[in-house]
């Protein structure tokens, strides 16, 4: 495993997170929103991450079998959560049934919030590792002087 590896594995988890807290994000702004183009309350939206082997050239096809195989970061699926609405009582809002209730999306916002958190501070680490292996390879030139 060369220094290049570990950062094309910490890429590819920044890729990863960076869509995740775009979820995030998106979750949290449509907390209130009760209809979406199909008519339904929108649903929030989780990523599905996947650890992918790399096996571009004969190599890491080699170290695969060799048990130092490196694995990629991708999202392999966006799924909608599956839970029913929240039923809420507001007769005077425009999506209210004729009984006054309204469904809205089942989203906790401190859950979200704590997703964000998450993602962000796997963003911060693969940043670092980034940086680790980027200072690596600067002392290694170094030596090499």
């Amino acid at each position: 495993m060369n220094f290049f590896d570990s950062m094309r594995t910490s890429a590819s988890g920044l890729t990863a997170q960076r869509l995740r807290m775009n979820l995030v994000s998106n979750n949290l702004a449509n907390t209130n929103t009760t209809r979406t183009e199909q008519g339904v309350p929108y649903q929030r939206q989780e990523p599905v991450f996947a650890a992918i082997p790399v096996q571009n050239a004969f190599g890491e096809i080699l170290k695969g079998e060799l048990g130092e195989n490196l694995s990629d970061v991708n999202v392999v699926e966006i799924i909608n959560d599956q839970r029913k609405p929240l039923i809420k009582y507001d007769p005077m809002h425009p999506d209210a049934d004729p009984q006054g209730f309204v469904s809205m999306p089942h989203i906790n916002v401190m859950e979200e919030m704590v997703n964000m958190m998450t993602a962000s501070r796997s963003y911060e680490a693969n940043v670092t590792a980034i940086s680790t292996s980027k200072n690596m390879v600067q002392k290694a030139l170094e030596i090499g002087r």
